[in-house]
């Protein structure tokens, strides 16, 4: 196994874009980049740029009828067939669109294929992470599955086992469902509740199809308001577990930037400093329960696209790399000044919150009274006798 990581990066995902009034605004992928390359990360990764996935890669996936009306929609975007969740308020059709997103899904299955192959230890796709493309419908600002599309060539390369953690502020539906039936393949989810948040699923209840399917669906649903403390406590009291009965060939990752405090979106309440924590402790778990550490880390949601996605995801590829960004260090003045000429808003000055998270471990013991416990507890209860463990 190669220790090399990459980061893929084509300029163009960038034209993933809806338009100047949608919250998914593409400037948060270049100025991630931008910080990379102002910290000289692009020195400590190979920066590599995969091919579009094509039809068959596709299909992987998604319908036939489904990828068809993404060409049409982006050949004609005021054609856009609705029934398959495109020219919608969330998911607006826009001229090229089946090409960019296709570029997407094909950064993630190339990191995917490298780090099978033993080409990379670790590879990142922060302009992925679209989790909730559905087989037969664009969901929630995603039109193509790259997650869901990196799991399948996967298992069609030969993966036996399979684990997705998410934790982004929205469940991770798309991969779930993709994978409800599938033993091979684990998913984890940490998520805002979904009676408060989009797309409304994520019970603990939900572990998996019937059959050999059943306990490989995992749902973490958080109380509004959730913090470090709670976050970190919720994450390190159920993925180690699950990932150290599971043990996985290759682990993929999703670290949408929308649990922070400053997201307008949704209502959890993390910091950057806790985002860092979960990104390392992804890493850790990799080189300790993954054969050969293989890790595949993709990006999500996030759209306080100036003061946190850079900074989140900049960690995320220093720490795949091995190469962590210091917390406390100051931003470059040359990144500064690139999100002045392209936002006209200030920069933050610093790689941290300030925050120093601290966090009980479950086996400390749980308070029945307490939300976020009673979150952990009805996961456990769910999910772990179904795979043999004790909850």
């Amino acid at each position: 196994m190669s220790g090399r990581a990459l980061l893929m990066w084509d300029e163009a995902v960038t034209r993933y874009d809806f338009g100047p009034d949608h919250p998914m605004d593409p400037v948060r992928l270049a100025l991630t980049m931008g910080l990379v390359r102002a910290y000289g990360l692009d020195r400590a990764v190979d920066v590599v740029a995969a091919k579009p996935a094509g039809e068959s890669t596709l299909r992987l996936v998604h319908r036939e009828d489904y990828v068809a009306a993404v060409r049409a929609a982006s050949v004609d975007p005021s054609a856009a067939d609705q029934a398959y969740g495109l020219g919608t308020m969330d998911d607006p059709a826009f001229a090229g669109m089946h090409e960019v997103s296709a570029l997407i899904a094909g950064q993630s299955v190339g990191a995917a294929e490298a780090v099978w192959r033993g080409e990379a230890e670790h590879a990142v796709n922060f302009a992925g992470g679209l989790h909730h493309a559905m087989p037969g419908a664009a969901s929630g600002f995603c039109i193509y599955n790259d997650a869901s599309l990196a799991i399948a060539r996967l298992l069609e390369l030969g993966a036996e086992r399979v684990a997705y953690v998410d934790v982004d502020v929205h469940h991770g539906d798309g991969v779930q469902a993709a994978f409800w039936d599938d033993p091979r393949v684990l998913t984890i989810s940490l998520h805002e509740h979904p009676s408060l948040l989009f797309p409304g699923t994520g019970w603990p209840e939900e572990t998996g199809g019937s059959g050999p399917g059943e306990g490989s669906a995992v749902n973490v649903a958080l109380p509004a308001g959730t913090g470090d403390e709670g976050w970190l406590r919720a994450f390190h009291a159920v993925v180690p577990e699950l990932l150290a009965d599971f043990r996985p060939q290759v682990l993929v990752t999703q670290h949408g930037a929308d649990t922070h405090f400053e997201d307008p979106l949704a209502h959890l309440a993390v910091s950057l400093d806790a985002q860092r924590m979960v990104q390392e402790a992804c890493h850790a778990l990799a080189h300790e329960w993954v054969e050969g550490g293989r890790w595949v880390a993709l990006g999500g949601g996030g759209y306080a696209v100036v003061d946190v996605v850079p900074r989140s995801w900049t960690h995320l590829v220093g720490i795949a790399g091995h190469a962590p960004v210091d917390p406390e260090s100051v931003t470059p003045a040359s990144w500064r000044d690139e999100v002045y000429a392209r936002t006209r808003q200030l920069g933050p000055g610093r790689m941290t919150d300030g925050r120093t998270p601290q966090w009980r471990a479950w086996e400390s013991g749980y308070d029945p009274a307490d939300r976020l416990d009673q979150a952990v507890r009805a996961t456990r209860r769910a999910v772990f006798p179904l795979r043999g463990m004790l909850a």
